[in-house]
């Protein structure tokens, strides 16, 4: 199994992220996307000691629309920035999480949209997939996914929430879908539905960890182990063992972001 998207680095790992790796590899987590905040240094430096603790571990790095607003009046900043937190990063296999959220506004959506745009274009540039966030946002999402300068440009939905239409929308522009402890949840029929129809090579699996812990975890911290839990329910939504979802999981994740010791 492989764990997609997760955030090692954050201070809700920082007592006992040796424990928390040692779950993980016992229930055969080989690797993990964990995820870096580009204008986060303490995160920066704890990720050091994710690598130490897990050196299979790979690395995004990018500017969360949460902390878009960060670059407001110096937008020319952006790529920069990115650049930079990429190169002092050994084992950055991608640019994420960035994106659009609508649903907390902490930045304005206008510098959502702009900063989006700054950093596909330096994935472009850097042959680096994207991994995308996007919540209540996705009419202006896919129209920055669909302009000339995004062409090319491959990636993922993590945490993917919608609908069979938005994930064939998704699908036709050449983008993977990422399931997490969400499509355990007993309002997720819509979301179960579009994980039905993922073909094999664009279904990953994730945590989103410390966050949105799978059912019957749900309301705890949640870890990397447990994506074991995602992995069970889509595989019995799909009619195969767990293990063969888990193997075909792990091969899609290689394919669109390499193995240890890329990037």
């Amino acid at each position: 199994m492989i764990d997609s998207h997760c955030h090692l680095a954050d201070e809700a790992f920082e007592t006992d992220l040796a424990a928390v790796v040692g779950r993980a590899r016992d229930v055969g987590v080989a690797e993990a996307l964990c995820v870096l905040d580009a204008t986060n240094a303490a995160e920066a430096r704890r990720a050091v000691e994710v690598e130490a603790a897990w050196p299979s571990v790979g690395f995004a790095v990018g500017v969360h629309p949460h902390q878009a607003g960060r670059f407001e009046g110096r937008l020319e900043e952006v790529a920069p920035t990115l650049r930079a937190a990429i190169e002092t990063r050994p084992g950055t296999r991608a640019v994420g999480e960035i994106g659009l959220d609508y649903h907390y506004d902490f930045a304005p959506r206008a510098v959502q949209r702009e900063v989006f745009r700054r950093q596909i274009a330096v994935a472009r540039e850097l042959g680096r997939p994207i991994v995308i966030h996007t919540r209540e946002a996705d009419e202006d999402t896919f129209a920055l996914l669909e302009a000339p300068e995004a062409a090319g440009v491959r990636g993922v939905f993590h945490c993917f929430t919608g609908g069979p239409a938005t994930a064939t929308r998704a699908l036709a522009l050449g983008f993977h879908l990422s399931f997490s402890g969400i499509v355990t949840f007993r309002n997720a029929d819509a979301i179960r539905e579009a994980a039905a129809l993922v073909p094999d090579d664009r279904l990953l699996v994730e945590t989103d960890a410390p966050y949105l812990a799978p059912v019957p975890h749900r309301g705890r911290r949640n870890e990397p182990a447990w994506v074991a839990a995602v992995v069970d329910r889509l595989a019995a939504l799909r009619g195969v063992s767990s293990d063969d979802l888990a193997g075909r999981s792990a091969a899609t994740y290689r394919a669109l972001f390499g193995t240890p010791g890329t990037g």
